[in-house]
C-alpha cells in the first residue's frame, strides 16, 4: 500500500508541477473592461494548479482601482504573480509594492515610473483610441472603431458585445502621478502585442527596456490574453516559475 501511494503521490506531482515559489496570480484588466475576458487565461492556469484571482476594478479613481487591487492580493496564500493588461498594468505598478507580490507581467500593459503620469507616458508614443465622451469627464471606446481598433483578431460578435458592455472611465487615473513603481524592485515579464493598434509596440518596448522586463512578443492585437490566451499563459508560467 505505501508503495502505491508514493507511486501516486509522484504522478500527482508530475502532472501538476510547483512553480518555485509562486502559486498565486493576481489578473487586472484593462480601462473600461472587466475581469470576464480573462476566463481563457484563469482555465490554463487553474489547470496548472496555480490558484488565481481575477479583480473586477471600480473604476472610480486610480486609487480606488489600486485598492482593489490590493484587497485581492493580500487574500493569497504566500508568492504571488501580479499581471496586469492596458491600463491594468499602471494599477499593478503601484499595487505590485505589496509584500506577497514577487513577479509582474504586463500584457501590452503601460508601465509608468514614479513621478509620472500616463498622458505624459503616452505622448511618447502617442495611443491611438477613439473615444466617445459620456460627460466632460467620462469616456467609452467608440462603438464605430471599438473591432479595428481595439481587438480586430477577435470574432465580430465577441467585439460587439464588448463595446455594449464597455465600462465608463475618467480621464482623472491619466492625470494622476505615481507615487511608487514596484518594477524597480521586482522582477518583469512584458508581452508586446505587435499588431497593436492601442499602445504603440514602440512604446510597450521603451518602457519594458526602461524596466529590464523580459519581453515576449506575440502576433496580436490589444486584446492580447484573449485572443491568444495560450501564449499569455506561457508568459505567466514563466513569471510563476522565476520565483525562488
Amino acid at each position: 500500500m505505501r508503495k502505491f501511494l508514493l507511486t501516486l503521490f509522484a504522478g500527482v506531482a508530475i502532472c501538476n508541477p510547483v512553480y518555485a515559489g509562486a502559486q498565486n496570480v493576481v489578473l487586472v484588466h484593462g480601462a473600461t473592461m472587466d475581469a470576464s475576458g480573462w476566463r481563457r487565461v484563469y482555465e490554463i492556469l487553474t489547470a496548472k494548479g496555480l490558484s488565481v484571482s481575477a479583480v473586477q476594478l471600480p473604476h472610480t479613481s486610480l486609487a480606488d482601482d489600486i485598492a482593489a487591487t490590493r484587497l485581492v492580493i493580500q487574500q493569497q496564500n504566500g508568492p504571488t504573480v501580479l499581471v496586469g493588461h492596458s491600463y491594468g498594468g499602471a494599477v499593478i505598478t503601484e499595487a505590485g509594492n505589496e509584500d506577497k507580490v514577487r513577479a509582474m507581467v504586463y500584457v501590452a500593459a503601460l508601465q509608468p515610473d514614479e513621478g509620472e503620469n500616463l498622458t505624459e507616458l503616452s505622448q511618447r508614443f502617442p495611443m491611438k483610441i477613439d473615444m466617445k465622451m459620456l460627460d466632460k469627464q467620462s469616456f467609452v471606446p467608440s462603438p464605430s472603431t471599438y473591432r479595428e481598433s481595439i481587438a480586430a483578431d477577435l470574432p465580430k460578435e465577441v467585439t460587439d458585445f464588448m463595446s455594449a458592455s464597455s465600462k465608463p472611465m475618467t480621464l482623472e487615473p491619466y492625470q494622476t502621478r505615481f507615487k511608487h513603481a514596484a518594477w524597480h524592485d521586482k522582477p518583469t515579464f512584458g508581452i508586446v502585442s505587435t499588431e497593436d493598434k492601442v499602445i504603440p509596440p514602440a512604446l510597450l518596448r521603451w518602457m519594458y527596456k526602461r524596466a529590464g522586463s523580459e519581453t515576449t512578443d506575440i502576433a496580436s492585437s490589444h486584446m492580447v490574453y484573449m485572443s491568444h490566451p495560450n501564449e499569455t499563459a506561457n508568459v505567466i508560467l514563466k513569471a510563476a516559475a522565476s520565483v525562488d
